[in-house]
């Protein structure tokens, strides 16, 4: 059988995976690998086509397969995937990985795998309540106290599965998880809007900027780190708004710039709220930042706070 697997979370996707390797029972010698950013459709084509010397199954794994979504980039041999497609070996069972939030089924390849195969979407925010109540498993645990868990520890599923496996260690015994448990064991996620730091920065909201950067360092986070996470996002702003200025749309912008859709949309927006010069200025304050602490320069616990009070 022909799989798709697409979404943006690849927690859900690893363990979809893992699961269909256990069901089909095929040994790690009869598995390949390959990644459409590397390796050409022909070639997974000629693997998919030639008889295993192990065994009559086989597996084939194919990585950032974005033919499955709209994509301004030209492959040439998409036909020679949709010629397959329409006659499959038997032996072989193909799952694409696509980690974009959607596909696009107006392709004729998506509609092949749809009638020919099986597609599924890992997308964190439309399956998180069941993704979590099947962590789990057999441990009783009520809607309301499975909604408080995943608000108080955010929607990043691999921390989610951490946090899980803690409560079950504890609750072993009655397996039971109560409110209290979640409070006493969890680790609470401090929500931060990034796009909002940035936006205090830029307009010199210093006292909220301050507070967000707080907030920021209670998460441990680095303040190096800090800085990269700024530097990026404003970097994503200035060449996300540029590219929509020249007439590109969100989903090429996504596709040049390899950033998912979403945070595209978000930085085109915020981008042009604000003068390019401005953005490149914050962008050069940042670096010389950055090389400051790294050579021993600048104090890495005072200069991002500096930065901001001297807005």
């Amino acid at each position: 059988m022909n799989y798709l697997l697409y979404g943006t979370e690849q927690f859900l996707i690893n363990n979809e995976l893992k699961a269909i390797i256990n069901k089909l029972k095929i040994d790690d010698i009869n598995i390949s690998k390959y990644d459409l950013e590397i390796d050409t459709i022909k070639k997974i084509i000629e693997d998919a086509n030639t008889i295993s010397l192990f065994s009559t199954d086989k597996l084939i794994i194919v990585e950032n397969s974005s033919i499955f979504s709209r994509t301004t980039k030209k492959i040439d041999d998409i036909p020679l995937l949709e010629e397959y497609l329409n006659n499959p070996n038997k032996n072989v069972n193909i799952i694409f990985i696509n980690n974009s939030d959607k596909i696009d089924n107006t392709k004729k390849i998506v509609k092949l795998i749809k009638n020919n195969g099986l597609i599924k979407e890992f997308n964190a925010l439309k399956y998180i309540n069941s993704s979590v109540k099947n962590m789990f498993e057999d441990y009783k645990i009520s809607s309301d106290d499975l909604e408080y868990f995943i608000n108080r520890v955010g929607n990043n599923l691999e921390i989610i599965y951490k946090e899980v496996e803690k409560l079950k260690l504890y609750k072993i015994d009655d397996k039971i998880i109560t409110r209290q448990d979640i409070e006493d064991l969890t680790v609470e996620n401090i929500n931060v809007d990034i796009f909002k730091f940035v936006d205090d920065i830029i307009n010199k909201n210093k006292e909220n900027a301050i507070k967000t950067y707080k907030e920021i360092l209670k998460l441990n986070e680095e303040p190096i780190k800090i800085i990269a996470l700024l530097s990026s996002k404003f970097r994503l702003m200035y060449q996300a708004s540029i590219l929509a200025k020249k007439g590109y749309t969100e989903d090429d912008i996504s596709e040049i710039l390899k950033v998912h859709k979403y945070p595209v949309h978000l930085a085109i927006v915020a981008g042009y709220k604000y003068n390019h010069k401005i953005l490149l200025k914050y962008l050069n304050d940042l670096a010389n930042l950055d090389i400051g602490i790294k050579t021993g320069e600048k104090d890495k616990n005072l200069s991002l706070e500096l930065f901001i009070l001297e807005l």
